[in-house]
């Protein structure tokens, strides 16, 4: 059995957002692709697309963010299990920049094809 305290729903929420402020303070990427973020949402709204491409959109957007967010946890685990350079470690550690790779592709495809049919 896992040590761990009772669910309770604001304490739950008082870790993500912990997390969150960990991230945003010690993270240049995340921060980067908060700002891109923050400047492409307004266009969702004001841009002529149907909801489904915009709903296609956002959640590349967010799962940029994301792909970050996870990237981030696994740098600090496999930080916390080892300081000295090894192999494995680094493979993790490229693992997850893959993730990360991966989901700005995504994004890049999916706002450039929607954009690109939407304008030209």
């Amino acid at each position: 059995m896992r040590n761990q305290p009772k669910y309770s729903f604001f304490k739950n929420t008082s870790y993500a957002l912990k997390g969150l402020k960990d991230v945003l303070k010690n993270e240049t990427s995340f921060k980067i692709e908060l700002i891109i973020a923050i400047v492409l949402l307004p266009l969702l709204v004001f841009i002529d697309l149907i909801l489904v491409n915009k709903l296609l959109m956002f959640i590349t957007l967010m799962l940029m963010l994301l792909s970050e967010v996870i990237n981030s946890a696994i740098e600090r685990v496999v930080d916390l299990v080892t300081v000295e350079h090894h192999e494995m470690a680094g493979r993790a550690k490229d693992v997850g920049s893959a993730i990360v790779f991966i989901s700005i592709f995504i994004f890049c495809v999916t706002w450039g094809t929607l954009l690109y049919n939407r304008f030209f």
